[in-house]
């Protein structure tokens, strides 16, 4: 097996960036995969972002996850999960600025499942925030109790989706605003393409894709892991910033591409829910975890990084349901206010 200790820390650096290069290139494919698999069967963009896309950008925060739990390092594996959530809000700002200048994102997703999605979100960030700080309650078995509650509660999240999905009890009003010409060029052009390729060959695709992500994740975690180590930065910070940007990096380029495709409602549920599977990835942790509870090895300043989510989870929520049409410095308000709160609050945490 690989002992990336043995290695100097510019080897270590050109590895992470390698695993970093495969999460990217598998992501950008995902997003196409997925939206081309929801309007075929029917299923709804929110419901197939937050379930499809949400699980396979998750896997190199699960390779980190078990990787970095299995050799003992329970704050990296904690601080990553807990980080990722943090970034991954911060991914959706740099969308907003970056691909539809001029225009809010959360004024092209009028639809009422992402608010249903990002509630579930805040109830689990705060559920595993109240793990950290407490510590583990009790155990059965080697299986601590918060780890086990938090797995339920994210698939009664995705049960309540998928029934709000398929019957919504109220439609958005006013100005119901229309994706760019450019994007519905882009996925007409991507639907003529695929056209020839079945359903069974897409899955295929995918689950490729998907395997990619997976080693380059693993990559990812543990030269990460290392290169903490190596520049004594430490874990906790390494695990909330370096590593959760790399294990990030798929949600990066399936936003991306789903925004360019005008698949927007889609975009935010990728998000949401990676976000949420974030938090039931916690039990796979405390399995690969052998020294203990997983939840009694992990600072409690981790917990302020939960309290981060909340946060920037709130600034969307207000965007998506106030759907105005104001910016700043080419992005939305809320997607300026979310980065100020990722900055800001990045800054108290390495101060703790």
């Amino acid at each position: 097996m690989l002992n990336f200790e043995n290695y100097p820390l510019g080897m270590n650096a050109a590895i992470f960036v390698v695993g970093a290069a495969m999460v990217w290139y598998a992501g950008t494919k995902l997003s196409k995969y997925v939206d081309l698999f929801a309007d075929r069967t029917g299923l709804g963009q929110a419901f197939a972002g937050a379930l499809f896309l949400g699980g396979a950008t998750s896997l190199p925060e699960l390779a980190t996850t078990l990787t970095a739990s299995y050799s003992g390092a329970a704050e990296l594996a904690g601080t990553n999960l807990l980080g990722g959530i943090v970034m991954q809000m911060a991914v959706l700002a740099w969308i907003d600025a970056f691909v539809l200048r001029g225009r809010p994102l959360t004024l092209f997703s009028p639809n009422a499942t992402l608010l249903m999605a990002g509630i579930m979100l805040i109830g689990l960030v705060a559920l595993a925030s109240a793990a950290v700080t407490t510590g583990e309650l009790f155990s059965v078995m080697g299986v601590g109790f918060w780890p086990v509650a938090l797995f339920v509660a994210y698939i009664g999240s995705l049960w309540l989706m998928y029934r709000y999905e398929g019957d919504p009890r109220w439609e958005p009003s006013g100005e119901t605003a229309q994706p760019p010409e450019s994007a519905r060029d882009l996925k007409d052009a991507h639907h003529k393409e695929f056209r020839d390729v079945s359903n069974n060959r897409l899955i295929v695709y995918f689950l490729a894709a998907s395997a990619v992500i997976l080693v380059g994740g693993f990559l990812v975690a543990k030269t990460g892991e290392v290169i903490a180590n190596q520049t004594g930065v430490g874990q906790g910070f390494v695990g909330a910033t370096l590593v959760a940007f790399a294990t990030s990096l798929p949600e990066v380029s399936t936003t991306y591409s789903a925004v360019r495709f005008g698949a927007y409602s889609m975009a935010a549920a990728n998000i949401l829910g990676t976000n949420s599977l974030e938090v039931a990835l916690f039990l796979p942790a405390e399995l690969a975890y052998r020294e203990g509870a997983i939840f009694d090895a992990i600072h409690q300043p981790a917990a302020f990084l939960g309290m981060m989510g909340v946060v920037v989870t709130c600034l969307y929520l207000s965007g998506i349901l106030e759907r105005r049409d104001r910016t700043i410095f080419g992005m939305g308000v809320d997607s300026f206010a979310v980065l100020i709160a990722y900055f800001g609050g990045l800054a108290v945490y390495y101060s703790l």
